[in-house]
């Protein structure tokens, strides 16, 4: 670890609002602490930003320092790249805010902000935006990468509805980034990662949304997987956009709408949402309870919120993860039978295998319109390692990567950057397609020494 003289430490605080946490405090293991257990790294200094003022002092304290330096929302990310090794890492994780104007229909957000603070702020007024499944979630990583979940159909991903971002760059300048204003940069930071500043407020626009929605499990047997799915296929040609139903394959947890004797053994599992009338979504999901011989389901009228929060038990911090992912324009049989194959040898019980159905309005907006580019997928599929124990690590890791290499031949190009780890670097520039070449002239603008690098970096030109 980088040994950083403590008058040095001690003109930094000085300087800032917030809190120094530096090795031997006692909170320093606690903040250091993220999402995915594999990541234990031990920065130098932890700034913990009280404002957005603070971030340009870590960004220089980081560079006249020789430091690395990696940027904190919600420490969510699979890649951990929120904490680096004997380096700075900007703390942004009090800054919780959420702002929203109702009339305007936006919210204005901090970049500590989870989903649950967001969801819980827009819904008191009975509105909404698309963002991800797991409400303990950062809405940084998620908006930067792209974001998307039960409403993507309907409404876009996340970037789809950011209208402006307050930036801060590797220089320490604060500048707003809107179709408006900075435009190609506005430009990069939607899908673009962390790459190209530290994003100190987001401006969403927001949709009328529940307050109570359609939604729950439909859980059948494994051995109807492929029945299952290839009825899943059809049906989602033509279902509504305000309906989104996306597929689960893994062991059952132990629920208390399905039979003991169901609990630990593979299922197919649909995970259904709807946005609209709630008398009419019961009638649209009708179809469904008849792909198989269903083990139980639990679908109803619930809390916008609520269904929000509905996988967070499957999803607690702590455990081990490693994930590869595919976009898809289509589920072939190949696919499929990939899907069932490796889903039928899961190597730990938290293991699983999801796609995500988002296809609709995200699928309208050009390809070109800000970095992210795969605006034809369809389908993201997640293969998602999860154990719990160290001595697992090979075991798990090695399914995930066959898996990811099986469905391979299916899959269309590019990848999700949000769900790739810290050993896909070789995808990032097929993350962003015919766009990487312009977010390297970006980067170079805005980033010319790669300050921001831990991150799915995008390098400056040479």
């Amino acid at each position: 670890m980088t040994n950083t003289p403590n008058e040095k430490i001690e003109k930094l605080q000085s300087k800032v609002n917030g809190k120094i946490v530096r090795p031997g405090d006692p909170n320093y293991d606690e903040v250091r602490k993220i999402w995915n257990a594999m990541i234990d790294r031990r920065p130098a200094v932890i700034v913990q930003c009280a404002e957005a003022d603070d971030i340009p002092h870590a960004i220089w304290f980081a560079r006249e320092n020789g430091l690395d330096l990696s940027i904190r929302g919600a420490g969510h990310n699979i890649a951990g790249n929120a904490v680096c090794e004997g380096g700075v890492m900007i703390d942004l994780s009090t800054m919780t805010n959420v702002d929203v104007d109702a009339a305007k229909r936006c919210a204005y957000v901090e970049p500590g902000a989870t989903l649950a603070d967001f969801d819980e702020a827009v819904q008191k007024h009975g509105l909404a935006t698309p963002v991800g499944i797991n409400s303990t979630t950062g809405i940084s990583g998620l908006t930067l990468g792209g974001g998307f979940g039960w409403l993507t159909r309907k409404y876009g991903m996340t970037i789809d509805n950011l209208a402006s971002a307050d930036v801060i760059t590797a220089d320490g300048n604060k500048i707003r980034a809107s179709e408006h204003e900075n435009a190609e940069l506005f430009w990069a930071i939607r899908g673009g990662g962390g790459n190209f500043g530290v994003v100190t407020r987001y401006e969403f626009k927001l949709h009328p949304v529940g307050p109570e929605i359609l939604a729950g499990l439909l859980v059948f047997p494994f051995e109807q997987a492929k029945q299952v799915l290839t009825q899943y296929r059809e049906f989602v040609e033509s279902a509504p956009e305000e309906l989104s139903v996306w597929v689960v394959l893994r062991q059952a947890p132990p629920l208390p709408f399905l039979p003991e004797d169901v609990h630990g053994k593979e299922v197919v599992v649909l995970a259904i949402f709807y946005a609209g009338d709630v008398a009419q979504g019961k009638n649209l999901i009708e179809p469904l309870r008849r792909f198989g011989d269903p083990h139980g389901e639990h679908i109803g009228a619930q809390p916008y919120t609520e269904w929000q929060k509905a996988f967070d038990p499957l999803l607690t911090p702590g455990a081990r993860n490693y994930w590869k992912s595919h976009n898809f324009t289509e589920l072939s049989d190949g696919a499929l039978n990939a899907m069932i194959e490796f889903a039928g040898k899961l190597p730990s019980p938290q293991c699983e295998i999801f796609v995500g159905l988002i296809a609709g309005a995200a699928n309208r907006i050009p390809a070109d319109a800000m970095a992210y580019a795969h605006r034809d997928a369809k389908f993201v599929l997640n293969v998602h390692g999860r154990w719990d124990e160290g001595a697992d690590d090979e075991r798990c890791i090695a399914w995930a990567r066959a898996f990811f290499e099986a469905s391979a031949p299916y899959a269309s190009a590019g990848a999700y950057v949000n769900f790739m780890t810290e050993d896909e670097s070789d995808r990032v520039a097929a993350a962003y397609g015919a766009n990487y070449a312009r977010l390297v002239q970006i980067k170079q603008q805005y980033d010319p020494e790669n300050i921001f690098h831990l991150n799915q970096n995008i390098k400056p030109v040479p």
